[in-house]
């Protein structure tokens, strides 16, 4: 039986937060696929879907564009794609506008500039429930008459309108006729296009939107008033972050010991069917004490890709950038950095790409320079394994862990404000943020996003881990030693003479031989610092708390205590500031285009990390902490 033909492909265009990429995935399902534009790193998502009469479409998922005057890569993207300047691409064959019911005169905007390039248009007149919500009447009907296009009423989030869109699709007009009260345009000057257009969507709207009572304060409008206060709105978004970062400790307990136990009964199982042997180390003190101990962390990392999902999807972080920028700007920045800076803190690589949608050339390369900076989820295994070792309560452990990220944010604005300026002069960053209403949280939108990002990082431990844990082990076994004292079987291997011949270098740092050879491991991948420690100290009590007490049992050959709170501070110190992710370096080195770049990037950080190290644990001993 031969597959059904794509009957016609169908660009999604949109204004960024108009609920784009959720009616994309509510119309593709699981039919997508991820590639590249020519010539460019921009991702470029596409699939397809079928009308309830079986026809198949390709929809194809273009970055959001307030305007086709392209001035990001994302809208350059957009705009070659629409105007058939894209490489090797086909133009499509219509268009499928996306505009927020809520935010109508702004999102129109776009729709009468592609209007003007003749493609068969429909409009998707998005979060229709949460306009209703608030009181606006909008008569679709009315809006299709003014702008000679469709116009489908839809909820992407609850697919409210979806099989309408559908027909509209299957049966759109054969060109955009265009509005027919909007006079002739070809000679207008670039100003006066512009207020002929603003003044049509103005009369357009008052007669398709009917609104509330003006003296009636929106659900937002009242939220607003406090989110975005001077004072008040700084608390609001410390105390956020404060019950992120409790949450992260507390309700994570549970889980974490069902895991802990699940990896100790199956190291013990394993232990007791295969006999004594380097093929059994292999599989107890190698794989499942390597992947085990970064598997621990699975439900904390899950809480915080949880917490920020829920405040995407809510519309508060739009407000978390909008209370930014004045701070952004006094380092030379703008809103625009912040949001693929807050993207760093879940895993710097797509905070880089991210960094796109920035069109100050400059203030993109400073973000990407400072954006590692950021802590990834990559170094909260580390985090989350040394701070109980020098906070006892979860309350205490909260405040050190947003310390940590306010430290490594803080840093990063201040070394923007100083290499701005040598990045050569530009015009002072420009900020345009839509801020979209609070809505109810898309469940099903939220749990497939945190559903990704846990499995990306489960596969991490699958393979990158799993790799690495098993080179680690062969390193800490071979060669072997005539003694049968571990702790000389230790020194006598790959991984002991590796860590004699850097002693002298993290010696200052307050380290041993085994946190050296851990920290070059993770630059690899940053977790593998805890699977290496893992290996070296507690090959037969890999998880959680045994773990720690395994380490704060660890002496020098003085006798003297190493892991002291002044050692577990430097260690911290340490992973706030190297970029310990070659990863993360291959990356900035293709959207810069420059290797010179990516590598000083690599050895600045790395040495700023040690000199700050050094520096607290070197102070600490001079004032007399241990």
């Amino acid at each position: 039986m031969s597959e059904t033909p794509i009957e016609a492909s169908i660009a999604l265009v949109g204004n960024p937060n108009a609920g784009k990429t959720t009616l994309f995935n509510e119309l593709t399902g699981q039919n997508q696929k991820i590639g590249n534009y020519s010539g460019a790193t921009v991702a470029q998502k596409s699939g397809t879907f079928r009308t309830p009469h079986g026809h198949l479409f390709e929809l194809i998922d273009l970055p959001g564009t307030y305007s086709l005057e392209a001035n990001s890569p994302d809208e350059e993207i957009t705009r070659d794609a629409l105007i058939g300047s894209t490489e090797n691409a086909a133009k499509p064959d219509l268009l499928l506008c996306v505009v927020d019911a809520c935010q109508l005169e702004r999102h129109l905007y776009l729709v009468l500039q592609v209007i003007a390039l003749g493609y068969p248009i429909v409009v998707a007149l998005n979060k229709i429930d949460s306009a209703e919500a608030q009181g606006l009447r909008l008569d679709p009907t009315a809006l299709s008459e003014s702008f000679g296009i469709p116009f489908v009423p839809i909820s992407a989030s609850t697919q409210r309108g979806l099989t309408q869109l559908k027909h509209a699709l299957r049966h759109p007009f054969p060109a955009a006729p265009g509005p027919t009260s909007l006079p002739p345009l070809e000679n207008e000057n670039p100003e006066t296009l512009q207020k002929t257009r603003l003044d049509f969507i103005h009369r357009a709207v008052k007669t398709g939107l009917q609104r509330p009572d003006d003296a009636t304060l929106a659900l937002s409008d009242r939220i607003d008033a406090h989110a975005l206060h001077p004072l008040k709105g700084w608390l609001i978004f410390s105390s956020l972050m404060l019950i992120v970062f409790w949450s992260i400790f507390k309700l994570a307990e549970t889980p974490m010991g069902w895991i802990e136990s699940s990896f100790e009964w199956l190291g013990s199982s394993i232990s007791g069917a295969i006999g004594q042997g380097d093929f059994q180390s292999l599989i107890v003190d190698g794989v499942i004490a390597g992947v085990g101990g970064v598997l621990i962390f699975l439900p904390q990392i899950i809480l915080l890709f949880l917490f920020i999902a829920l405040l995407e999807s809510s519309g508060y972080m739009a407000r978390a950038a909008y209370l930014m920028d004045g701070i952004m700007n006094k380092v030379g920045l703008s809103g625009k950095s912040f949001l693929p800076l807050l993207s760093g803190y879940a895993c710097a690589i797509p905070g880089i790409m991210a960094t796109r949608t920035i069109p100050n050339a400059k203030e993109r390369l400073a973000t990407i320079l400072i954006l590692p900076w950021t802590s990834c989820t990559a170094r909260l295994p580390v985090y989350l394994l040394i701070l109980p070792l020098i906070f006892t309560s979860a309350l205490s452990q909260s405040l050190a862990l947003f310390s940590i990220y306010a430290l490594g944010t803080l840093t990063a604005l201040l070394a923007a404000k100083i290499l701005k300026p040598r990045l050569g002069k530009t015009e002072a960053p420009q900020f345009l943020l839509e801020l979209p209403p609070y809505q109810k949280p898309q469940w099903s939108h939220i749990l497939h996003q945190v559903w990704e990002r846990a499995f990306a990082f489960i596969k991490k431990a699958g393979t990158i881990i799993l790799g690495l844990s098993i080179i680690l082990w062969f390193l800490n076994t071979y060669p072997k030693s005539d003694s049968e004292d571990p702790s000389t079987q230790q020194a006598h291997s790959f991984n002991g003479q590796i860590g004699k011949a850097i002693q002298p270098i993290v010696s200052p740092l307050g380290w041993d031989h085994h946190m050296g050879t851990a920290m070059i491991a993770s630059f690899a991948a940053r977790e593998v610092f805890r699977s290496s420690l893992a290996i070296s100290y507690a090959t037969d009590e890999e998880d959680g708390d045994t773990m720690r007490q395994s380490l704060s049992r660890s002496t020098r050959p003085d006798g003297s205590k190493l892991y002291t709170p002044l050692v577990g501070l430097s260690i911290i110190i340490f992973f706030i500031y190297a970029l310990q992710c070659l990863p993360t370096t291959a990356v900035v080195r293709r959207e810069t285009g420059s290797w010179k770049w990516a590598l000083a990037q690599l050895l600045g950080m790395t040495l700023f990390a040690y000199l700050a190290a050094l520096l607290v644990y070197q102070g600490g001993k001079l004032l007399g902490y241990s």
